[in-house]
């Protein structure tokens, strides 16, 4: 069921973009439930191998069942994306055709109440992409963080402008009791909100919110930084990094990296001799990121908030 229900976001362009190759080595940093990686392995036959890493171990199992037919080609490692170099030592590869990252949270995470996503489900309150990860839950963190930390978070990492009252009504709420739930935590958050802002809403009030915890609880801004930094270094000459992300701080970071990336000399223009060694390692090959066609956004509402851009590696 879940994924009957699963639809990858911009599929096709995707494959367009990666032009994957016969013999190709192909790195899925955000396997999920395999939905990008089955549009590849179709593309060429089969013909590919594709390493997918995921720091969700159920999202790994589904995936390699889904992919049975490819599980000769297919090699999955439990991890996230930015300790893609371990898994590829292993499998002895030196260099990547292609790179693929698809941002933020999977439909079957938000789905399923357990796994403490959801701000119209009630479950524990974890957001954990690795449940078993040993790092502090979604409860964890509202449990212990100084209300300004938290403000900073909810401010940062969601873009929500009622941070302040809304890490005050947290602070408060905790005093009477632990907040361990999800509708729990959405519940706070709503009320945080003035009611007529509130009214006029167009989604959840909690939705900005959620978005900032979980991108904190999962170190995804860091990770993805640390990633973009190391993995131009691994792809062949006219390999290509496909990127689609769901929040306006993840597009940035991209950005950034990309236009850092296609530059020689990075020195200031005051600079008069260049001292800084840059060389120049990507192209971008998308001025401007890539949307969802109106026939998928209808399709697949969740696909709207996505922007895809892609870069592809010059000669050293």
């Amino acid at each position: 069921m879940v994924e009957a229900a699963h639809t990858s976001v911009l599929g096709q362009e995707v494959v367009e973009w990666m032009r994957p190759r016969p013999g190709g080595r192909y790195l899925d940093g955000t396997l999920g439930l395999g939905g990008h990686a089955l549009r590849l392995f179709d593309a060429v036959e089969g013909n590919i191998q594709i390493l997918g890493t995921d720091k969700d171990p159920e999202a790994i199992a589904a995936a390699t069942s889904r992919l049975h037919d490819h599980a000769d080609h297919l090699f999955t490692a439990h991890c996230s994306f930015r300790d893609f170099e371990h898994p590829l030592k292993e499998l002895g590869w030196q260099t990547l055709d292609g790179v693929l990252l698809d941002l933020g949270v999977s439909s079957m995470q938000l789905d399923q109440a357990d796994r403490g996503f959801s701000f119209v489900k009630d479950g524990p309150l974890d957001m954990r992409m690795d449940k078993h990860s040993g790092r502090p839950s979604a409860r964890d963190l509202i449990a212990r963080l100084p209300v300004q930390k938290l403000r900073e978070i909810i401010g940062k990492y969601g873009e929500e402008p009622m941070a302040g009252r809304i890490a005050h009504a947290i602070a408060r709420a905790r005093e009477s009791q632990s907040i361990e739930r999800t509708l729990q935590l959405a519940d706070i958050v709503a009320k945080a909100y003035p009611p007529k802002r509130r009214a006029l809403s167009r989604n959840h009030p909690a939705t900005k919110t959620f978005q900032a915890i979980r991108i904190a609880v999962n170190h995804e801004l860091d990770d993805l930084h640390f990633f973009l930094e190391r993995i131009p270094d691994y792809l062949a000459p006219g390999g290509r990094i496909v990127v689609i992300s769901f929040h306006s701080l993840e597009d940035r970071i991209v950005k950034q990296v990309f236009r850092e990336e296609s530059k020689g000399c990075v020195c200031p223009r005051y600079q008069p001799v260049c001292v800084c060694g840059h060389v120049q390692r990507l192209c971008v090959l998308t001025k401007k990121p890539l949307a969802p066609s109106k026939e998928e956004m209808a399709c697949n509402p969740r696909s709207r908030s996505a922007k895809m851009r892609v870069a592809q590696r010059v000669s050293s």
